[in-house]
C-alpha cells in the first residue's frame, strides 16, 4: 500500500488529502503524483505549456551570471519525468512537458508561506488552496496576486534558473 492509498483508507479526501500528502517533504519525496479528481479535465496538448518561453535551450549556460539555482538533471530524479518537481532555495522547479522547465517562487503571494508545489498542470499552495497557472497568474481568488516566475535554461544535462 502506498502513502496515497493509506491516507485515503484513513478517510482523507480533497484538500486535507493533498495537505497530508505534501506535509512531510524530503528530497526523495519532492515528486508528488497529482491527485485525480473525477470529472476534472487535464490540459490538452495545445495548453499554455507549449507556448511558454520559460525554458531556453539556445542560451550558453556559461554566460549566465545572475544564477539562482544550478541543477544537475542526471542526479535529480524528480525532474526526469513530466510532472516532476523539486523545491530548493525557495524556488519550485517543475518539468511541465518534455524538456520544458518552469521555475517559480515557493512563497505564496496570498500569505508569505513557502508551500507552493507543482500539481501536474498548475502550481498550488498547500496551505489555503491558491492556484496558479504556468505563467504565474492566479487561477482563483487566493492566487489573484500571482507568483514570480524565473527564467530557465538547459543544455539537457544542466538546468539553470536565473533572473
Amino acid at each position: 500500500m502506498n502513502r496515497f492509498d493509506f491516507l485515503k483508507s484513513l478517510g482523507f479526501t480533497g484538500a486535507a488529502l493533498l495537505a497530508a500528502m505534501t506535509s512531510c517533504i524530503r528530497e526523495e519525496d519532492t515528486m508528488v503524483d497529482a491527485l485525480t479528481i473525477p470529472g476534472a479535465q487535464t490540459a490538452p496538448p495545445s495548453s499554455p505549456v507549449s507556448n511558454t518561453t520559460a525554458t531556453s535551450s539556445a542560451v550558453d549556460l556559461s554566460k549566465i551570471t545572475n544564477r539562482l539555482l544550478t541543477i544537475d538533471l542526471n542526479s535529480t530524479t524528480a525532474l526526469k519525468t513530466v510532472g516532476g518537481y523539486i523545491s530548493r532555495s525557495g524556488i519550485v522547479v517543475a518539468q511541465v512537458s518534455a524538456g520544458v522547465y518552469i521555475a517559480v517562487t515557493q512563497t505564496c503571494s496570498h500569505e508569505p508561506r513557502k508551500n507552493i508545489i507543482f500539481n501536474k498542470t498548475e502550481f498550488y499552495c498547500t496551505v489555503h488552496g491558491a492556484r496558479f497557472d504556468l505563467i504565474g497568474k492566479g487561477k482563483n481568488s487566493f492566487g489573484s496576486r500571482g507568483l514570480s516566475v524565473y527564467k530557465t535554461a538547459t543544455d539537457g544535462l544542466t538546468l539553470v534558473v536565473y533572473s
